[in-house]
């Protein structure tokens, strides 16, 4: 693991940062990309994804202050982890991030579940790779104790542990690329078929996904033994289901379709 790709002294630049960038110049390709051949606006893309990482982060932060800090921490504590590099939680960011995502849609005008699904591909690379910035760093995602082949310990990363652990970021990553290749090679017949059924699979598929990997995370429990990241899963996996049923009991064109 690398935490830092440049260090000089006391002065240390962490690789999740890079990583994460690349996701969201990736994601904005594969949005721009499917946008075009839509025949949507490719520009759009540009929007879409300066929304989604300015809600995605105060979504993350306000989730991390809310449910997160202990309730001893300190006003002047607090102010700080705001403009820390932590707290970025996916399920806590995604919420602002899809809603910020929406405004954008509706203001420009754009078709609802063609955009959606579009939006679905660049969620899901920029997914993928960041996961290699949090397996990069070692930032304490990794998963509990094993003896399988394939565990690692990360003694060098943010937050160290010389046990022998599940590698969760690797497998999140993995899996992200999975989703992406079976969105991909079904993007064309699922929007001749019904546009916005694509980005119903993909919060289907990334539900169960999180919530698979979840079961060898540290994370604690929050409710009936399931943690918070588990339970969003749930809501998530829920709402794609309801909306393509809802997709596919309307007619094409009808104004459920966002088409």
């Amino acid at each position: 693991m690398f935490p830092y790709w440049l260090e000089i002294g006391s002065f240390r630049l962490p690789t999740f940062g890079p990583m994460v960038v690349l996701g969201f110049l990736s994601g904005h390709f594969l949005i721009k990309r499917e946008l075009d051949r839509r025949g949507i606006d490719p520009e759009l893309a540009t929007s879409l994804v300066t929304a989604g990482i300015l809600g995605g982060l105060a979504g993350a932060k306000l989730y991390f202050v809310l449910f997160e800090l202990p309730a001893y921490v300190t006003w002047g504590e607090t102010l700080r982890s705001l403009f820390s590099g932590s707290g970025l939680t996916f399920h806590g960011g995604f919420i602002v991030a899809l809603l910020a995502v929406l405004w954008t849609i509706a203001r420009r005008g754009a078709p609802l579940a063609s955009t959606a699904d579009a939006c679905g591909l660049g969620l899901t690379v920029g997914y993928a790779l960041g996961r290699i910035g949090c397996q990069l760093a070692g930032d304490g995602d990794y998963g509990v104790p094993t003896d399988l082949p394939w565990g690692m310990a990360y003694p060098n990363g943010v937050v160290p542990t010389t046990q022998i652990v599940h590698p969760a970021p690797v497998y999140e990553t993995l899996i992200g690329l999975v989703i992406l290749a079976l969105l991909w090679f079904t993007r064309r017949p699922l929007a001749e078929f019904r546009p916005g059924l694509s980005f119903c699979l993909y919060l289907i598929l990334a539900g169960v996904a999180r919530f698979s990997v979840e079961t060898i995370r540290l994370n604690p429990e929050v409710l009936f033994g399931l943690t918070g990241a588990q339970l969003f899963s749930l809501a998530i996996i829920i709402a794609g289901i309801g909306i393509g049923v809802r997709l596919l009991s309307h007619p094409q064109g009808s104004r459920l379709s966002g088409d």
